[in-house]
């Protein structure tokens, strides 16, 4: 520190309400006074009080600190910016969560129409295929399935992208990237849930189409 070497005789133990702390190093008044032209006067105090004494240290400590000016102190209590830090925290996570159900109601909708016009233009090849004795349990198991395999098409290509942009902003930032595998599983099983529903109306609409009029359409 300011080019002078320092032996470290200890580690405190990590300070959550204080983070910055566990970001320095404690030196005493003398040696900082004598080689870091320090002018004996802190600009930061801290202070640990016991929960039920908090309210009433906090009172006292301006006064304490400069009995001669103690409107030009100012006191913070870390818990407040921990309980805010938490709230906003948790807002930008419900956020996310909005956002995340709203891709995936689109995105079902999309399955949806595309499985519908899919059903629309292969009219006469179901026609075929009820002639030649397929059940209206065997169409919607074919339809329902290629509704799986565009979501899940559609959900692979989604991890990948989300894999690429996590780690690429964790490096940007010279984090770990890191992404758990319950995450990956979890949304994909997600895609695949939003798929199989989207598919059913298709799936239906499609074994209920009389063979007749599915071959004699253009």
């Amino acid at each position: 520190m300011g080019d002078r070497w320092f032996a470290v005789t200890g580690i405190l133990a990590s300070m959550p309400l204080a983070p910055e702390i566990d970001r320095a190093a404690l030196i005493g008044f003398p040696v900082a006074q004598e080689r870091l032209g320090f002018d004996g006067h802190p600009t930061t105090v801290y202070e640990r009080s016991s929960e039920e004494s908090v309210e009433q240290v906090r009172g006292m400590l301006a006064r304490t600190v400069s009995p001669e000016r103690p409107h030009e102190i100012a006191v913070s209590r870390p818990s407040d910016a921990l309980v805010a830090r938490a709230a906003a925290a948790g807002t930008f996570t419900n956020l996310l969560l909005g956002l995340g159900a709203v891709a995936l109601l689109v995105g079902g909708v999309s399955v949806a129409n595309t499985m519908v016009i899919s059903v629309l233009e292969r009219r006469k090849e179901i026609g075929l295929r009820r002639a030649l004795g397929a059940t209206r349990g065997q169409i919607r198991m074919q339809f329902l399935t290629e509704s799986l395999l565009l979501s899940a098409l559609g959900g692979a290509a989604g991890l990948a992208l989300g894999g690429l942009v996590t780690a690429g902003y964790a490096l940007s930032q010279g984090w770990p990237p890191t992404v758990p595998a319950w995450v990956l599983a979890g949304a994909f099983a997600a895609t695949l849930a939003v798929g199989a529903i989207a598919g059913i109306y298709p799936a239906i609409r499609a074994s209920h189409l009389p063979p007749t009029v599915a071959l004699a359409s253009s």
